[in-house]
């Protein structure tokens, strides 16, 4: 990977700008969170703040994948992050009795994030130079969330602690910058040309055409419903402030040690399942189906463990199973899907799974209300075992498919 990094420029710029971009949203979340459960004292708010992270971007995306697929995606990304460091200044009108701002300039950002993801991950395959420069790329990417997730909180926990959440916010809007400023020193289109500049969009119809090519496509169509077994127990993740302040008694650190461990598992996840796959499709279905179960046996364990350590070792162990489905769903997306919807089908991908997210996410505040943290997760993660176990029934035929039309394609290869 560091091989990648040092050949290929262009991917070497945009993946340092993510990587200091999600480094100032956990900063962000853990500030968000802290302010709002303090102030507050509501489960349910802070669940409200999860969602403020994830259900903008769903209403975004109809008209983000269009705009992905039309204009330079580029130029759309500099835009696009200049306007997120206006809104995460925002986040300072707040205080410890005024709180709505939170949800509103953090659902801003949200909301132009529906663009940024998109944009890179239909961007990436016209950065990469060949299929093993692509699937390096990809869980590189892909482990860059997690990772920055497990630096970003347990860093952002211990920041916030010692400098204040506002400071948090501010360091934030910097982080927006910096992205903006690498993102400039890429050079190669991240579309291909005759894809570039398309006039008259028409975001019903445009995002219609995406969803026909998906229901057309059964491999397409499977590769974004894995993502939604892992959100329906998504609804654990958002709980994780209030298991570490109120179960275990600890403050921001808490919430930033599990976060942390969160984001080992999400980072390290990809880098290991990368390596089962090798470009087979038939290997990352059933890997995402596996992985979702994974998830949610240790969110299981975690809820009721004794101490803040071993639920932070579960939940590390679980996310290796729920980043390796992330990530390797989106790679099967991007071999799948050619450059002129790619942006589309993307959008679409991560609008189901924000709406998903936003939905457990909510419902998972209310019941954490009404019996307790504990039994929530407990609840959520045998829901996701479920979907997981079906998901892995419902693509058996295809994942069989798959797997003969490779054999037959490697026979004939070596022939």
């Amino acid at each position: 990977m560091i091989t990648l990094l040092r050949a290929n420029r262009d991917l070497r710029w945009l993946f340092i700008a993510q990587v200091i971009s999600f480094m100032g949203d956990w900063f962000s979340f853990v500030a968000v969170t802290g302010i709002v459960k303090d102030a507050t004292g509501s489960e349910f708010l802070v669940s409200l703040a999860y969602v403020s992270f994830s259900l903008p971007s769903f209403l975004a995306s109809p008209i983000a994948g269009v705009t992905v697929d039309r204009f330079d995606r580029r130029r759309l990304l500099l835009i696009v992050s200049l306007l997120q460091a206006v809104a995460a200044l925002g986040l300072l009108t707040s205080s410890g009795s005024t709180v709505w701002p939170l949800f509103v300039f953090q659902g801003v950002i949200s909301a132009f994030a529906a663009f940024v993801k998109p944009a890179i991950d239909a961007g990436v395959p016209n950065l990469a130079r060949d299929s093993t420069e692509l699937r390096t790329a990809n869980a590189l990417f892909g482990s860059t969330w997690g990772v920055m997730l497990a630096v970003g909180a347990a860093v952002g926990g211990v920041f916030s602690e010692a400098f204040g959440r506002r400071t948090a916010f501010v360091a934030n809007a910097v982080s927006f910058v910096i992205a903006m400023l690498l993102i400039a020193l890429v050079r190669r289109p991240m579309q291909e040309a005759h894809h570039a500049d398309r006039p008259a969009m028409r975001p019903i119809a445009d995002m219609a055409e995406a969803v026909r090519y998906a229901r057309q496509d059964h491999v397409v169509l499977a590769l974004i419903a894995s993502k939604s077994t892992f959100a329906i127990g998504a609804g654990t993740v958002s709980q994780l402030p209030v298991l570490a302040t109120s179960v275990f008694g600890w403050n921001d650190g808490g919430t930033g040690m599990l976060l942390a461990a969160r984001g080992v598992g999400a980072g390290l996840g990809p880098l290991i399942a990368s390596r089962f796959t090798q470009g087979s499709l038939s290997r990352v279905l059933r890997i995402c189906g596996l992985a979702g179960v994974v998830f949610s046996a240790c969110y299981l364990v975690a809820a009721w463990s004794p101490v803040i350590y071993l639920a932070a070792v579960v939940i590390a162990i679980g996310h290796l199973g729920g980043g390796s489905q992330w990530t390797l769903s989106t790679y099967g997306l991007q071999l799948r899907t050619p450059d002129h919807i790619r942006g589309r089908v993307m959008a679409g991908d991560f609008a189901i799974v924000t709406l998903v997210m936003s939905i457990t996410g909510l419902g998972a505040g209310v019941m954490s209300e009404l019996v307790g943290v504990r039994w929530t997760i407990t609840a959520f993660a045998s829901a996701a075992a479920v979907a997981g176990f079906v998901y892995i029934a419902a693509t058996r035929p295809l994942v069989q498919q798959l797997a003969t039309e490779e054999a037959a394609a490697d026979a004939t290869t070596s022939v």
